[in-house]
């Protein structure tokens, strides 16, 4: 596959690859199930058909296609980087109702209105046209099959601290992602030791003491172990491309590409 021509950068992919395999989410499956249920908690699954069949759009390492296969009939795993299937194979091992496909969302093998349901988690917006790929992925769903998204958000809720934080930190990744993968790896790490993980327990204490700790940035880790801090550390700060939306915007693309009731 040419990924220069499928709506792919080569750098973003070559870095997935690279990261999955470094961290290959081989977890317990308690803790894989702890942080899917965090992402799939508005998805509906009591509308999907008992056969169903869907699709897993940017499927990395598999970590979330091991929570989802338990929930449907065949799931088939789609990316564009061979390294991060190979990781998503090997985790995914004993898991029979998983299939692998290398592709993309805008070149895939998946058939126009053949799929009960999809998703795609923290993959389209780290592509050129997120929009295109958006209605690539809309065009594979029946009529009223569910699609979950995730996409990073530009802080439109956001106070003026926070966005400078984010400011400050994109400086930060747009210097570190064009480093060669071992010394990324070794500054991702010790900004998830040192900048994540305290922050992190910060917003774990404070909500121990009964005070709210969502105003703090990287609250979101307050439960979850180092392992997921140092993935996401490189996963935010190693990647080459990374693009942000507005709350209007990522409602506006869905509608634009038939997607309804957001």
């Amino acid at each position: 596959m040419n990924k220069a021509k499928e709506n792919l950068d080569e750098l973003a992919v070559k870095h997935f690859g690279q990261e999955w395999t470094r961290f290959d989410q081989d977890l317990p499956q308690s803790e894989l199930k702890h942080l899917a249920k965090k992402y799939f908690k508005i998805f509906p699954w009591e509308i999907l058909p008992p056969d169903s069949v869907g699709f897993d759009m940017g499927c990395g390492s598999g970590r979330w296609a091991s929570y989802v296969s338990t929930k449907v009939k065949k799931l088939i795993c789609i990316d564009p980087s061979e390294e991060a299937l190979e990781v998503a194979k090997k985790n995914l091992k004993n898991t029979k109702n998983c299939f692998f496909s290398l592709g993309s969302a805008n070149l895939n093998d998946l058939k126009d209105n053949s799929m009960d349901f999809g998703y795609s988690l923290g993959v389209l917006h780290h592509i050129p046209n997120t929009l295109s790929a958006l209605e690539s992925c809309s065009k594979k769903l029946k009529t009223g099959a569910p699609f979950l998204v995730y996409l990073y958000y530009r802080f439109d809720n956001r106070g003026f601290m926070f966005k400078l934080t984010w400011r400050i930190s994109n400086v930060m990744r747009l210097i570190i992602s064009h480093l060669p993968f071992a010394i990324k790896r070794v500054i991702t790490d010790l900004l998830a030791i040192l900048i994540y993980f305290p922050m992190a327990r910060l917003a774990f204490f404070l909500e121990r003491l009964g005070f709210k700790s969502k105003f703090l940035p990287l609250s979101f880790y307050k439960n979850l172990p180092l392992y997921t801090m140092r993935t996401d550390s490189l996963d935010r700060f190693g990647t080459p491309l990374e693009k942000r939306f507005t709350k209007k915007e990522i409602k506006d693309m869905m509608e634009k590409v038939d997607l309804l009731n957001i």
